[in-house]
Order: structure tokens, then sequence, then C-alpha cells
């Protein structure tokens, strides 16, 4: 049983549906699986199933303003992320920068972005992103700062390129953090419209995986930021305040996934069980680690505005597990199914290239084994 410093040994399971989960289903079997080789292998943008995913809630539920229950739900917002992610995990993805994007809103300090993108993000209406790699990178001294700003009258100028973001389109949000060149530099967070003036997308080098999460470079050429659209000044406390939050809701993604590869070796199963319990993982096993880590991480959903390391350490752990966990069971997918899985068209090999993502986007399993170092060695 994995367990945290927030559920120990003998509690009670974490559970609860997902916003109109069935429905979510439904929607995924009926409009999302149909696309999944096309988002694969054509970079094909799932934006219709997106914002018939958005009606039915699933960007909705973390965020107390807009969840008709008046209250954070982390564990429903990952379970609709699990749900999209088993069958398509670039989908997955990009639910999750969805869903990052209203969580920096949520928690800001900014009345402007609550009332006029925060509803529209919750709803599916309007598409966020979150262009925090490079900034977290920065704040565990991996790497520079890559954009700037100098002060101007009613906000800020920024300046700079970032390789690059996902989700993104011509009107499209996402969250940024800039550091000012003023008599006194310090890091800022706003969120950035893809429409304005001075900043422009560039097409990215293409992956192996993920190519439907419409990835993007981002080039800043002073382009105005007005003071309404500052989430946090100063930063640090609002860091410590949504980063719990940010990297849990990651975990629908690897959950999501192992539950696909799991799916995928039950499929496999029906022919080859009679040799594929010669392998190292079996179903039945992967069934019960899953379990374990689904109640691990929704006992740390349960309260994300924790600001302690020791919490946020419990966090970064459960986040390497689920990274560990995602490519063990791509790895048992594969193996399960054989050269079948080996076919372009194959669940199979798109999940162990899918599993790879999961333990390399930031924070990459070097990155979050670099952090649980730094907070164990205080």
């Amino acid at each position: 049983m994995l367990e945290t410093r927030t559920q120990q040994a003998g509690e009670a399971p974490v559970s609860g549906p997902a916003p109109a989960e069935d429905g979510l289903r439904e929607l995924v079997a009926g409009q999302l699986a149909p696309l999944t080789g096309r988002i694969d292998r054509e970079g094909l943008y799932p934006e219709e199933f997106l914002r018939e995913a958005g009606q039915l809630g699933a960007f909705r539920s973390h965020l107390a303003s807009q969840n008709p229950a008046g209250k954070a739900d982390l564990v429903s917002a990952i379970r609709a992320e699990e749900v999209i992610s088993a069958e398509c995990m670039t989908t997955g993805f990009v639910a999750w920068c969805q869903n990052a994007c209203a969580w920096y809103v949520e928690n800001s300090d900014s009345s402007t972005l609550k009332r006029e993108v925060l509803p529209k993000l919750a709803n599916g209406e309007a598409f966020g992103a979150t262009a925090l790699s490079n900034p977290m990178k920065w704040f565990a001294s991996i790497e520079e700062l890559k954009l700037s700003a100098e002060r101007v009258e009613g906000g800020y100028v920024v300046s700079g390129a970032l390789p690059w973001v996902s989700n993104l389109g011509e009107d499209h949000y996402f969250g940024a953090i800039f550091r000012t060149t003023d008599d006194n530099p310090r890091p800022l967070m706003a969120v950035i419209n893809c429409a304005d003036p001075g900043f422009s997308l560039t097409p990215c080098p293409e992956f192996i995986a993920l190519e439907g999460s419409r990835t993007f470079g981002c080039h800043f050429d002073r382009v105005f930021v007005p003071d309404e659209h500052v989430l946090a000044d100063p930063l640090p406390e609002y860091i410590q305040r949504i980063r719990p939050g940010f990297v849990l809701l990651q975990m629908g993604m690897g959950l999501g996934l192992i539950e696909g590869c799991i799916n995928t070796m039950h499929e496999a199963n029906e022919t080859l069980s009679h040799v594929n319990g010669y392998l190292d993982d079996q179903a039945g096993e992967l069934e019960e680690v899953l379990e374990d880590a689904r109640q691990a991480t929704y006992a740390l959903a349960r309260d994300p505005f924790d600001t302690s390391d020791a919490f946020f350490a419990d966090v970064l752990q459960m986040r390497l597990t689920g990274s560990e966990l995602a490519l063990r069971a791509s790895q048992s997918a594969l193996l399960h199914t054989g050269a079948r899985g080996y076919l372009a068209s194959a669940a199979a090999q798109r999940k162990l290239r899918e599993s790879y993502f999961v333990a390399i986007v930031t924070p990459a399993i070097k990155h979050l084994r670099k952090e649980l170092a730094r907070i164990h060695a205080h």
C-alpha cells in the first residue's frame, strides 16, 4: 500500500465520482476514441471534444468559485483526467493544461481575470495553458528564466521566448512568469492572451508523441501585460499556494495511462494468456498498484493548500511514483501484446511513447529527485 503523510495505513480510501463521470465516459467512447489514432499520428487537436467535456464539468470541479458544490474538489478533476487519459493521453495532457491555467486564475489576486476569463476556462468556452516549465526549472536552479519585463504605465512590457508551450491557439490564454528589470527586480506571474500584439507562435519540431497537443514556441516582442492580468505580486507566497495542486492535477495523466495499459493487457490476454503468464507484471498485480496509487493521490488532493515543505515532498514523491508506474505499465502492455503491439496503429506502442512523456514533462523524474533531495537535506 502506498502511503503518504496524509494517509496512514488503515485509513478509509478516498473516492468520489468525477463531474458527470458517466457522461464523460460516454463522450470519450463515442467521440474521442474514434479520433485517438489521428490525434497521435496526424496531430489532430480534439477541440470539439474538449468543448463538450467542458460543458460536462470536466474543467470545473477543482475551482471553488465555479464548482456548484462551492469547494475545490481536486479529486474529481483528477478522475476526469484519468477517464480521458486512459483512452488518449495527449487529450488528457491538454485537459491538465486547461485545469492548470484555470487553477492559476482561481487562486490569483486578479478580479478582472476571475470575472472575464475564469468562467470561460471552466466551461470549455476558452482554452488555457501553463508555461511554467521554464520557471519551475529556474526555481530549481536547472536553467535561466527566459522572459523579462520592464515596468511601464499601467503594466509591463514582456520580451523573450519560450521553446514550447502546449494547448495554444490564436485566442488561447496561458500563465507565464517573467522577471522585472527595474530597480527592484523580481519575478511576476501573469496571464497572456495569444492574441496580444507582439506575441507570436512558431511551429515546433515534430515530436514522437503528443503531437495533437498544439505545442508551439512562444515569442514575446514587447508584449504589453496590464496590471489587471497580473496573477500575483509578490510571487513566492502565490507559488507556494498553487504548486501542490499544479503537480497533483498532473496525476490524472499518469493514473489514466496506467489504466489504459491494464486494459490493453486484458485484451491481449484474451488470446495470449497461456504465454503472458511468464511475464513479470500481470494485469491483476498492476491493478492493485494502481488502486493504491489512486487512493494515495486522492488523499493528498483533499487539502491542496497545505504550503509546508513536508506536504510538498509527499506530493513530489507521489508524482515520481506515478511516472515510474507509468513506465512500468506501458512496458508491460507492449510485452503482453507482442508483435501486434508493435504495429503503427497499435495502442500498446502509443502508450509506451506517452508514458515517456509522463516521465519527462516538467517536473521530470530527474527534476523530482533533485527537489526531493533538496527538501530532505534541510
